[in-house]
């Protein structure tokens, strides 16, 4: 989680918070790492196989061409940050990116059980926020409670909000 003061536009003094998730960003690099290492050896290792099968240059480099394309898929779940700022609040989950500004947010909560936060908002509505997540333990916490800052000090309904979803 970092947290920088504003370059610009709405108030000045607010700091901007962005959050991405700690352990699946590492278990996902590494995923991606082995598949591309294991699509690799299967394809070395497919031309010396006696199964009368005849695998030629081509099998292979479509063996790792496979491997890039699992790791690419696997690279997907590494994806997920949110940026809050005195505007709003942006949530980029694994395909897309969402901003919402913080008077249509209702509030910023994490229900009991839950695998990661996510924004309460109108017609009882939610948008998950992938990039906080349980698995993070104290890391998720000081990003839910610098969120949560940034939604208090934007609305003047925010404070209530977030104390009663504590």
């Amino acid at each position: 989680m970092t947290a920088a003061p504003r370059d610009g536009g709405g108030n000045p003094g607010a700091a901007a918070v962005t959050v991405r998730p700690r352990k699946v960003l590492r278990v996902a690099w590494a995923c991606a790492v082995l598949s591309v290492v294991f699509f690799t050896v299967i394809a070395v290792l497919l031309r010396n196989s006696p199964t009368g099968v005849f695998f030629r240059l081509a099998d292979q480099i479509a063996m790792v061409l496979m491997g890039l394309f699992v790791a690419g898929g696997v690279l997907l779940l590494a994806r997920p940050r949110v940026r809050a700022d005195a505007d709003g609040i942006e949530v980029r989950n694994i395909l897309v990116t969402r901003h919402v500004p913080w008077d249509q947010v209702r509030g910023v909560a994490f229900p009991d059980g839950a695998s990661w936060a996510r924004l309460d908002l109108p017609d009882d509505e939610y948008l998950s926020i992938l990039a906080i997540q349980a698995v993070d333990g104290a890391y998720a916490v000081d990003g839910i409670r610098a969120v949560r800052a940034l939604y208090a000090a934007a609305s003047p309904d925010g404070a209530q909000a977030t104390s009663e979803q504590s």
